[in-house]
């Protein structure tokens, strides 16, 4: 196989990753909203995790892989960053915040990887990525209505919070992976039980009610567990070693549209005109930015580079 059909097929398989964890997330808005009924924040984010991991490490050895970690202290800021900071903020924006609104504002993330991507990783914003980068900021703004985003204050923090922590986690991902060949499944796996750790200890300290398990959270749990973080996360690790940081972080916008229009459909959350018309425009910034990811992966040359 020729080095282009290599690149040509390593971009497919992000792009098909990538869809698969959009999907996975994208509905787990609803599923996530659901178990809080029967679980405070914290507890639930800790079994969420703690179990996503256990279900990691039987992986890696079902499949006789190594279970050493590597590149410890690199794993250890991801998990803070990706699990504590990322899945627990949002879980604990979502006690309040509206599903669908809330996943909006932990997706202004991908604006925070493409600047922590230019700082750091020396990766420039050109040609179609500004395009995309206007339609998704105009999609974002659309989406959110200001006039009428539900949740507290505090709820809103948390959300914008929860995205620059993941922004942050796409960095540490990509310096990993520029260190060397890394397993995915493995990086996965203890990420996320370094970062269920503080989640638990926070779980402990933290005053909350006594979880109910009913049939309802015990489906809500287990969707968290497997294919919203175990299988998603392992897919959002693979997209991160294929694609750009600032591709994979917009292209995952297409999430809180999935998220809001199922919390309208499932949960009853009106979706105004101004969010239709807004998920329309974050729709148009993924489809720029795949396109431009298929070609030049596959080394053909976009003039809006400088070619």
């Amino acid at each position: 196989m020729t080095e282009p059909s290599r690149g040509a097929r390593s971009t497919q398989l992000a792009v098909a990753a990538m869809a698969g964890q959009t999907i996975f997330l994208g509905y787990n808005w609803v599923v996530m909203k659901q178990g809080l009924q029967y679980a405070d924040p914290w507890p639930f984010t800790a079994l969420r995790t703690g179990f996503g991991a256990l279900a990691l490490f039987v992986l890696l050895a079902l499949l006789r892989r190594p279970l050493r970690p590597r590149q410890l202290p690199l794993t250890a800021l991801l998990g803070l960053l990706q699990t504590t900071g990322m899945i627990g903020l949002l879980m604990w924006a979502l006690q309040t915040g509206a599903a669908g609104r809330v996943s909006a504002l932990v997706y202004t993330m991908p604006f925070w990887a493409l600047i922590l991507g230019w700082v750091f990783l020396k990766e420039r914003i050109r040609g179609l990525q500004w395009l995309a980068a206007f339609f998704s900021l105009a999609g974002l703004l659309l989406v959110l209505d200001p006039a009428h985003l539900g949740g507290t204050l505090q709820s809103k923090f948390l959300a914008i919070g929860s995205g620059v922590c993941w922004a942050a986690s796409a960095i540490v991902a990509k310096r990993i992976n520029r260190r060397g060949p890394v397993d995915i499944i493995n990086l996965t796996a203890w990420q996320m039980l370094l970062g269920t750790i503080p989640i638990i200890v926070i779980a402990v300290a933290a005053p909350s009610r006594p979880i109910e398990w009913t049939g309802g959270f015990v489906l809500a749990l287990a969707y968290n567990v497997i294919p919203a973080t175990a299988i998603a996360w392992a897919l959002w690790l693979y997209v991160l070693r294929v694609l750009p940081t600032g591709v994979a972080g917009i292209s995952t916008l297409a999430t809180p549209v999935i998220g809001i229009g199922a919390a309208a459909l499932q949960l009853g959350e009106r979706v105004s005109l101004l969010e239709g018309l807004g998920m329309g425009a974050i729709i148009a910034a993924l489809l720029t930015l795949t396109l431009r990811g298929l070609l030049s992966r596959q080394g053909i040359r976009v003039k809006d580079e400088g070619g």
